[in-house]
C-alpha cells in the first residue's frame, strides 16, 4: 500500500515568548490523493497554521510531516524548498501576484524557480495553464487590470504550475464577492474531478466546506472532528 501524500505526526506549533502561544496542538492526520478536504474552524483556532504546516511553511516545534512517507522535519532547508516547489501549490486569500509582472510570467515564477524546464517549455506551460482557467486572452496583462475573481483564477494557474499533486489554499474566497467566491470554489473543485490533484482548503464559508469530501474542524489548536462529508445528501 502506498504512503499518503501528506501525513502529519502529533505536530504541535508553539509560538516562543514570554508567554508562549500554542498554535497546533499534537495534531495527527493523512490526506490522500483525490482528496478535497476543508479545514474548518473558529477564528484564530489554529487552521491556518495547521496548513503552513501540512505546506511545510512553517515547522512543527515537536511531531513531524511527512510527504509520500518521507520526513520533512529532518531535511536542511533547500531541501524543503525544493520539495514544496515540486509537490505543493499554494493559493491564499490574497493573490500576491507581483504586479509589475504580466500573468504569463507570475505563472512561469515556480517553474522558473524549480528549474527543470527550458524557457520555451516554461513559456508554453504558463499559457496552457492560463487558457485552461479562462485566461489565455489576458495572458499578456497585469494583475491590476483583472477582477479580484480572475487574479484568483491566476493564482490558482501558479499554484498549478509545476503540476504538484497537492494544493493548499488558505481562505482562497475571503477577499471576494459571492459571484466570484463561487467560479474559485469551482475552480478548485476542477482541480480534483478534472486534473486529480488533492486540495486542502481553509475556508470560513460553511456552505463551501459542505460541498467538499471530507472537514478537518479546528479548536484551539486541536482536532476536533475529522469528518467525511456526503456530498449532495
Amino acid at each position: 500500500m502506498s504512503p499518503a501524500l501528506i501525513e502529519a505526526r502529533h505536530v504541535t506549533r508553539i509560538l516562543p515568548g514570554t508567554v508562549p502561544v500554542t498554535l497546533v496542538r499534537d495534531i495527527s492526520v493523512t490526506i490522500d490523493a483525490g482528496e478535497f478536504i476543508a479545514i474548518t474552524g473558529p477564528s484564530g483556532s489554529g487552521k491556518s497554521s495547521l496548513l503552513y504546516l501540512l505546506g511545510l511553511l512553517d515547522l512543527p516545534t515537536s511531531g513531524d510531516v511527512l510527504l509520500r512517507g518521507r520526513s520533512t522535519t529532518a531535511m536542511h532547508e533547500e531541501e524543503r524548498t525544493r520539495a514544496r516547489l515540486a509537490f505543493l501549490g499554494f493559493v491564499f486569500q490574497f493573490h500576491f501576484l507581483l504586479p509589475e509582472f504580466s500573468l504569463m510570467e507570475n505563472v512561469a515564477l515556480p517553474m522558473r524557480a524549480l528549474g527543470k524546464l527550458s524557457p520555451r517549455q516554461i513559456t508554453a506551460r504558463a499559457e496552457q495553464l492560463l487558457a485552461a482557467f479562462g485566461l489565455g486572452e489576458h495572458r499578456h496583462k497585469t494583475p491590476d487590470q483583472l477582477s479580484g475573481g480572475q487574479r484568483q483564477r491566476v493564482a490558482v494557474a501558479r499554484a498549478m504550475a509545476n503540476d504538484p499533486p497537492v494544493i493548499l489554499a488558505d481562505e482562497p474566497t475571503g477577499s471576494l464577492d459571492s459571484v466570484s467566491t463561487r467560479q474559485v470554489f469551482e475552480t478548485l473543485r476542477e482541480l480534483v474531478i478534472d486534473y486529480g490533484k488533492t486540495v486542502v482548503a481553509v475556508t470560513h464559508e460553511v456552505e463551501l466546506a459542505k460541498q467538499m469530501h471530507r472537514r478537518l474542524h479546528i479548536v484551539d489548536g486541536m482536532l476536533d472532528k475529522d469528518e467525511r462529508i456526503a456530498v449532495g445528501a
